[in-house]
């Protein structure tokens, strides 16, 4: 039940970098004081995981964060009777411990779950704020400070793999995309100690590489990908191949498209 699941436990001081990109932070303590839920949408590796640890530590609260798979169903959020040295105990999942802790859930690419698992955040999204516990017949009010976070990817999900607009209309939505290159420039050179300036053809090669999503690529080179190329360079390693370990090869298998793509990077690096 935990495999899927991290805790943070950080305060302000040291909260996880974080580069705002316009009014977000303003926009999710809004809706935190409210208590309001909030979805986040944007691609892959833009941030969005990032900002909400920056944003639970800057709140000061507790953080559950839950990575979504096909598998994971709502008894593995809410709970479950598990046998303990000969007894059966219940065990809290972790959307149930972040309830009774008024502690920040955060379920990321909750489309990946199963479709139980969004009938049981209704109760939670609306002003009830109660998670019912059908196995123990509780009924938990959200503790103080309680707040539901989830997050998607549009762009990459399927017709049978997206929230119903119903569950969609719940929650607060904040659109996430990649930084504008300035700004992925500072990210880039604070998370991997490479200058700004070795940084910048980095951030263009990336944006290029962006612009391939949906043609040759399914998806474009994430943020996430760029600060590990700069890592691996500010580590001395060659910038060709930094660069294929990190933002090509991840990004496809088929050789011919590779060629193409180190063909691109040859013509922005020379």
């Amino acid at each position: 039940m935990d495999g899927a699941m991290t805790q943070n436990r950080t305060g302000a001081a040291d909260a996880p970098f974080y580069l705002a990109q316009g009014d977000e932070c303003a926009l999710f303590q809004a809706a935190f004081d409210n208590t309001l839920p909030v979805l986040l949408k944007g691609p892959t590796g833009c941030g969005k995981t990032r900002f909400v640890s920056h944003m639970a530590a800057q709140l000061g609260r507790p953080l559950y964060t839950v990575a979504c798979h096909d598998d994971l169903s709502a008894a593995d959020l809410i709970g479950r009777y598990l046998l303990k040295g000969g007894e059966t105990v219940w065990v809290d999942g972790p959307l149930t411990r972040a309830v009774r802790e008024g502690a920040i859930c955060y379920l990321d690419e909750v489309v990946e779950a199963r479709k139980d698992v969004t009938v049981v955040l209704h109760p939670l999204t609306d002003d009830r704020r109660i998670l019912p516990i059908d196995r123990t017949g509780e009924e938990l009010e959200a503790a103080p400070g309680f707040m539901l976070v989830a997050s998607y990817n549009p762009g990459y999900q399927n017709i049978l793999k997206t929230l119903k607009p119903s569950t969609r209309q719940r929650f607060v939505a904040m659109e996430f995309d990649f930084p504008v290159p300035d700004l992925e420039i500072k990210v880039v050179a604070q998370e991997s100690g490479l200058s700004p300036d070795r940084v910048a053809p980095l951030v263009r090669l990336a944006g290029k590489l962006r612009a391939l999503k949906g043609q040759d690529l399914e998806e474009g080179v994430s943020t996430r990908l760029v600060i590990y190329a700069a890592t691996l360079i500010a580590q001395g390693m060659p910038i060709d191949r930094a660069i294929e370990a990190t933002m090509i090869a991840p990004l496809t298998d088929d050789a011919d498209v590779k060629r193409g793509l180190l063909d691109l990077v040859t013509a922005v690096f020379g």
